[in-house]
């Protein structure tokens, strides 16, 4: 009986565990998306397709981008774009930028191609035009949503058709439906930019790469302008899937002279004095993950400074566009304290390089404040912390101090930007002291006009400046924090920079080159003239006018104001200028400043006067804006059915940023405590024993290097190793830093993975292992988060004496 009775036991057993192992997975609810995707082997688990947006059991799910994987469909060509195409023409301080980009169709099925891709957040777009086969269709200007509702009409229709919106001003989305198998479509797009010098330098970028964006707002409610988001990347240091290709003129109208092209290989070839050809050479051929800078000098270092007037041939508005050279920075010898907050970004996408280049600007920065000077430190991810409460006196000690701080740190987490920006304006102020905020971040977050209106809202209690750090920094952000702030942008791509722009920061900061600065037209008919006040001008660089005028050029432009304690004064008289037809540009310039003022750095609710104003004049002066969008229609339709797959092209990871970047969806121990008796991380509970007890819990927590801890006398104490913080740190750890690997998602797959490692005397951690994994590359994960540990372990002790432990957790997916 007893053997039958076992049988059928163990049959039943048998079946129960074959039912729950094919029975539906349920979801697994998810955090927002940590962005720290620090991924030991990424290939292995990086998702073919993403889950789509409407999916009603990921309602937790966030928007975010995510790691491309080649399918094994061979009919499908998942890589439409085959080479980006860029030819610039600079005259004078006026580019005219044109940007083609060729998508081709190598598959069997005809497919639609969605690429985002940057640009300068000081660009007018003003043209694009389609080419399919020998047909050129000129896309016409529309409101935002009747582009869209007349492309994805076009689409189902089986037409041929071009869709360029506007996602933010630096980033845009182009849609291209129905490339039919075989097909090579081209799509041309123009825009124009003023090229503003600072301290004799003139500088032409061309963005070449969106960087991966944080965003904490769910796929069950982000709006159509915020899908963007989630896209693909290619892993750090892979070739973009791309060409890039770029030639150019420069025509300055003066001898140049010290062109140069920091960023890439670039043949420079001279025409003449004033003249100069440009061309990337063939070894940039997969140069499009980094931006283009293109430096150079004019003959002295001058500066073109002077009135350009356009009249326009079908309409009675005329335009005019003033640069004013201002004088040189004047001598100050009494500089008042200061109290600078330092807050700097830590998160995941600037593990590495970045946040090593972060930490030598730091240490240019706070190194050489003065004794009355004051000082704090925030650094922020996903939560914030900073150095002190209140900002303290720049003494030897507390700059140590407040260096080994950033020395610690080591990149994990989201960006969380507007909390850390609120806890940064509630700090204490000091009496007496003029307060300026400096931000450090790559810029990688969603939350750009957020922070842009926060700031303008508080400009009476502090100034900002904003320091981008990496290759490839969204410069909307970073621009836009120095604009609203009434202060200066600074890019620091390389380490070797750091020095130089903290420097040139402390320059600027310790007297501004003009002050209460005015502008006059005597007699020159001007109307809607930007900007309608001007601010101190704290950098090297021409102030800048824009407007239009009435009747024919006459009187008198003057600028006017204070340099140390000398008065300053320039002018220029419009009835000696004469209007040109090239300037044309001044147009689309005027109304891109104009669209700029109302709506980048202002938080507008939908349906405002200010949305219509952005509309209108988008319509009118024919430019993309966030609420008008260019489509171009083949009136052929080719695919007869109107079916098609969608593919996002992959965009390359910016260089010299890693893959913590790219967050999955994570899953990190909602809700965990550490179960002290295993060392595990679960759901729920507390701690199984009482902490007080340190020797019970080092007999199954942990044995100590060398000998055993079972073999404590009853005489000697232990203490076990403990994360910095205690166990609410490391849970926060835990959960802000650990990414649920999409293929553990995609397979249902979850479980615990047992780690052990030895926390040495010094604090390092050694002999890192999976003692218990599951796969699906949990167990790499499980890895990477206790390498992170690194330095944040409190060593063990016996008898008082710091020891080397051996230590295990347990990490549940």
């Amino acid at each position: 009986m007893e053997t039958i009775r076992f049988f059928w036991m163990s049959f039943l057993m048998f079946i129960m565990a074959v039912t729950m192992a094919f029975a539906p997975v349920k979801s697994i609810k998810t955090e927002p998306d940590c962005r720290t995707g620090a991924i030991i082997n990424p290939k292995k688990y990086a998702p073919v397709n993403k889950t789509p947006l409407t999916d009603k059991k990921d309602d937790d799910k966030t928007l975010s981008p995510y790691f491309f994987v080649k399918s094994d469909d061979a009919g499908l060509d998942q890589l439409p774009l085959k080479e980006t195409k860029v030819d610039v023409n600079i005259a004078g301080v006026i580019a005219d930028v044109k940007v083609t980009q060729v998508y081709e169709n190598k598959g069997k099925k005809p497919i639609e191609a969605i690429y985002i891709f940057p640009a300068s957040t000081r660009a007018a777009v003003y043209a694009m035009k389609m080419h399919v086969g020998n047909r050129i269709l000129t896309a016409k200007i529309q409101e935002k949503e009747k582009a869209r509702q007349d492309y994805e009409k076009a689409k189902s229709e089986g037409k041929s058709a071009s869709l360029l919106e506007q996602q933010r001003p630096n980033v845009f989305q182009m849609n291209v439906a129905n490339i039919m198998p075989g097909d090579t479509i081209k799509v041309v797009m123009q825009y124009t930019e003023l090229l503003v010098p600072e301290d004799g330098v003139y500088e032409f970028i061309y963005p070449t790469v969106v960087g991966p964006r944080y965003s904490n707002t769910p796929d069950a409610t982000a709006t159509a302008s915020e899908k963007w988001v989630s896209n693909p990347y290619t892993h750090a240091g892979e070739a973009p899937l791309y060409t890039f290709e770029m030639t150019g003129k420069l025509l300055a109208g003066m001898p140049v002279k010290d062109i140069r092209c920091p960023s890439h290989d670039l043949q420079i070839s001279y025409e003449g004095k004033n003249i100069a050809s440009l061309k990337l050479n063939d070894s940039e051929k997969y140069g499009g993950n980094r931006d283009l800078i293109l430096q150079y000098k004019l003959a002295d270092d001058a500066i073109v400074s002077g009135l350009l007037l356009y009249k326009g041939e079908n309409s009675e508005e005329n335009f005019f566009l003033a640069m004013i050279q201002p004088p040189n920075r004047p001598d100050i010898s009494m500089v008042p304290p200061r109290d600078f907050v330092f807050i700097v970004d830590v998160s995941g996408s600037m593990y590495g390089y970045p946040l090593d280049v972060s930490k030598k600007l730091m240490k240019n920065l706070i190194g050489k404040l003065r004794p009355i000077d004051k000082f704090n430190i925030m650094t922020f991810a996903g939560g914030n912390n900073v150095f002190s409460e209140k900002s303290v006196p720049a003494t030897k000690e507390n700059l140590n101090k407040a260096l080994d701080m950033m020395d610690k740190q080591q990149g994990g987490g989201g960006t969380e930007l507007i909390p850390a920006l609120k806890r940064a304006l509630s700090l204490e102020k000091p009496e007496g002291c003029s307060r300026t905020f400096v931000i450090a971040t790559d810029g990688y977050v969603s939350v750009e006009k957020e922070a842009f209106e926060l700031i303008r809202k508080n400009l009476n209690n502090a100034n900002f400046f904003a320091f981008g750090i990496g290759t490839a920094v969204n410069r909307y952000i970073i621009e836009g924090i120095a604009h609203v702030g009434m202060g200066e942008p600074f890019i620091v791509t390389e380490p070797n920079e750091a020095g130089k722009k903290a420097d040139k920061f402390r320059e600027y900061i310790q007297t501004p080159v003009l002050t209460d600065v005015k502008a006059d037209y005597g007699g020159f008919n001007v109307y809607e003239v930007e900007p309608l006040t001007i601010p101190d001008v704290l950098a090297k660089r021409p102030i800048i006018l824009y407007g239009k005028w009435k009747g024919e050029p006459s009187g008198v432009i003057k600028i006017t104001g204070k340099s140390g304690k000398e008065k300053y004064s320039c002018s220029f008289d419009a009835s000696k200028i004469a209007p040109l037809k090239e300037n044309h540009a001044l147009e689309y310039l005027w109304a891109r400043q104009k669209i700029r003022m109302i709506d980048d750095f202002n938080n507008f609710a939908p349906n405002s006067d200010s949305q219509k104003e952005i509309t209108n004049l988008g319509l009118k002066y024919n430019l993309l804006t966030n609420y008008t969008s260019f489509i171009a229609i083949d009136s052929i339709a080719r695919n007869k059915d109107g079916k098609s797959v969608t593919v996002n092209q992959p965009l390359p990871m910016p260089d010299k940023v890693s893959d913590y970047a790219v967050g999955g969806y994570a899953n990190p121990c909602m809700g965990a405590t550490r179960n002290m008796s295993s060392g595990a991380y679960g759901q729920g509970g507390g701690l199984t024993e009482s902490s007080k007890d340190k020797k019970k819990q080092s007999y199954k927590a942990c044995k100590e290097k060398g000998s055993t801890v079972d073999g404590l006398s009853a005489n000697e104490t232990l203490v076990l190793p403990e994360f910095s913080g205690g166990e609410k740190a490391l849970e926060k750890f835990i959960k802000d830093n650990l990414v649920y690997p999409p293929a553990a998602k995609n397979a249902g797959i979850h479980g615990t993975v047992t780690v052990s490692f030895t926390v040495e005397a010094d604090g390092n951690l050694s002999d890192i292992k999976v003692n218990k994994g599951i796969g699906k590359g949990c167990d790499e994960e499980a890895l990477r988060i206790v390498k992170l540990m690194a330095k944040k372990w409190k060593p063990g002790k016996k008898n008082g004496k710091k020891t080397a432990m051996q230590h295990t957790i347990q990490i549940k997916f």
